[in-house]
């Protein structure tokens, strides 16, 4: 496998890991609507199925996903952390 994670739209925030990537990896993925690739250096553990931020987001910023706000940071987020309730919340309530 040539890619390690996927990003549904260009402009998201996170890709989800299809394979368990491990913290200090140089990871590849791929953006489903160009088929464009990017490579990020993962600052954390990202399980199978979970999110990796790539990009910055400041604390309080929304989160896209499939092009819409998926919820909204908790913290500060730096591009290769694992993003998930830890450090976003729903943007419903």
């Amino acid at each position: 496998m040539a890619h390690q994670f996927l990003i549904h739209r260009t402009g998201d925030h996170v890709g989800v890991a299809v394979v368990d990537i491990g913290r200090g990896q140089t990871v590849a993925g791929v953006f489903m609507d160009t088929d464009r690739s990017i490579e990020v250096v993962s600052l954390s553990d990202v399980p199978l199925g979970h999110k990796i931020a790539l990009a910055v987001l400041d604390a309080g910023a929304p989160v896209i996903e499939y092009g819409t706000q998926i919820g909204l940071t908790l913290v500060p987020v730096q591009t290769g952390e694992h993003v998930h309730t830890h450090n976003i919340k729903t943007a419903r309530w």
